[in-house]
């Protein structure tokens, strides 16, 4: 197998010292005060131990600190191998920037870590965001003469997807395919992913067909994948051309595959098709899910049939399903865009009993649809209960606020709301100018509207 020593990797085999010196420094202040009172916190807790070493049974990350700093106190020191069953642990735990800090103690007090230990450190640096510190670390294994794996690389590929880096990350796939590493599965669909992410439908497709000219037999994972994507650019027919094909090599589609080309249709207007896939679905004993649902509750209440979605919400619940946030938030959009305000309301006050709470879209299409009914007082009646529920207004309800009083030519009201908006953070939109600058027009106020029109083209 050939070195991975390249364009690609040689910056980070020079950087990866001075890289990972800065990423400790600026690590968040909760770590930083974690490396620095490590031994502290871990007196305060009692040594969780155990037959075998039961890595899993933490309570929290303290009883694991406290086990991490007996180990290092022993003499002779356990085996990188318990080491590395404790990192592990603290990763399940997802705080991976402890985890870190503790690969650079065990450094410090000559705990050499090996390539299972090193792979761990990059897929931390990479679940932080911080995929350009997982290449030092790649460059320092390369520098200890510790040979990357392919687990290495697939973590390394994974980061960048995460950040939308997709073309360095196919570049590391072809080095490592050109050194002879062999990618798994996995990482054909992390790739596949991130090409669909960044919308690159072709190329996805191309990929794919890539995979069985190497021998990989791609699963339904990757075909969802691609079908997902074509379906949400509306590339419908393709999709189902995926679709065909998929079954005519034995693969069978389930509730995922249906629900993307559901979705597709519904966003289509196909709706003759999305009934064909429903009636498939059932005729192949797959069970509808919470996500097929909320696609017909959507689309139901998109095409105005309010009736017939708040029926598919009930037979949601005859199936045991229980309607979610994204649900309600459907239900009650298309309630207030009929100005159904009441019913609306009613389904708010269900979903709390429900124990579900409401969310800022869901306040937002209340205050609006108040707001277009001239009950302006009722819509900062819930620009208030939002707050003492902890949901922070945003731009879209103080925009909304402020459409309601321009309809009601209350500029002077109208612009308190903008300034209130900005004293409070928000930076108003062009939805927001506009409604204001059209406010002023229809209220006569042709100067005002002029300046505001100067002011926000000198932003």
């Amino acid at each position: 197998m050939g070195k991975l020593i390249s364009s690609l990797i040689l910056p980070s085999l020079v950087n990866a010292g001075r890289n990972l010196s800065t990423f400790h420094s600026s690590l968040s202040p909760s770590v930083t005060r974690f490396a620095t009172h490590f031994k502290s916190l871990s007196k305060k807790y009692m040594f969780v131990s155990g037959k075998g070493k039961k890595y899993d049974a933490f309570h929290n990350v303290d009883d694991a600190l406290n086990l991490f700093d007996k180990m290092i106190g022993m003499y002779p020191k356990p085996s990188i191998v318990e080491f590395n069953k404790l990192l592990a642990a603290v990763v399940r735990m997802k705080h991976y920037a402890i985890v870190v800090s503790m690969c650079g103690r065990m450094e410090l007090l000559g705990v050499p870590l090996d390539a299972y230990s090193f792979n761990i450190l990059i897929n931390c640096f990479c679940q932080l965001g911080q995929v350009g510190f997982g290449y030092s670390v790649l460059g320092k294994m390369l520098k200890l003469g510790v040979e990357p794996d392919t687990v290495t690389l697939s973590t390394l590929i994974n980061g960048l997807c995460k950040q939308s880096k997709i073309s360095q990350a196919v570049s590391l796939f072809d080095e490592m395919v050109g050194k002879g590493y062999q990618p798994d599965l996995i990482v054909y669909n992390t790739l596949l992913s991130g090409l669909c992410k960044i919308g690159s439908t072709d190329q996805a497709v191309r990929f794919l067909r890539m995979m069985e000219g190497r021998g990989f037999k791609p699963d339904i994972v990757a075909y969802n994948i691609v079908i997902d994507c074509l379906c949400k650019h509306g590339l419908i027919k393709e999709a189902l051309d995926l679709f065909s094909e998929l079954k005519v090599k034995g693969i069978k589609p389930d509730v995922v595959t249906y629900n993307c080309l559901i979705y597709g249709m519904c966003n289509s207007v196909h709706q003759k098709e999305a009934t064909r896939l429903l009636n498939e679905m059932v005729d192949k004993n797959i069970s509808l899910d919470i996500f097929t649902y909320n696609i017909l509750v959507d689309a139901l209440c998109k095409e105005g049939m309010i009736f017939e979605a708040v029926d598919m919400v009930d037979t949601m619940r005859k199936q045991g399903i229980e309607p979610n946030v994204v649900t309600y938030n459907a239900l009650i959009d298309a309630h207030c865009k009929e100005g159904m305000v009441c019913e609306a309301e009613d389904i708010i006050d269900t979903m709390i009993k429900r124990g579900i709470e409401p969310d800022v879209f869901m306040y937002n299409a209340l205050i609006d649809a108040h707001c277009k009914e001239g009950m302006i007082s009722k819509a900062e009646d819930i620009i208030d209960t939002m707050i003492k529920r902890g949901i922070e207004p945003n731009v879209v309800s103080y925009t909304a606020l402020m459409n309601g009083h321009c309809l009601q030519n209350k500029m002077v009201k109208a612009r308190r709301v903008l300034q209130l908006m900005i004293e409070r953070g928000f930076a108003p939109d062009i939805v927001s100018y506009s409604t204001m600058i059209n406010g002023y027009c229809k209220a006569k106020r042709l100067d005002e509207a002029v300046e505001l029109f100067h002011e926000i083209s000198q932003k």
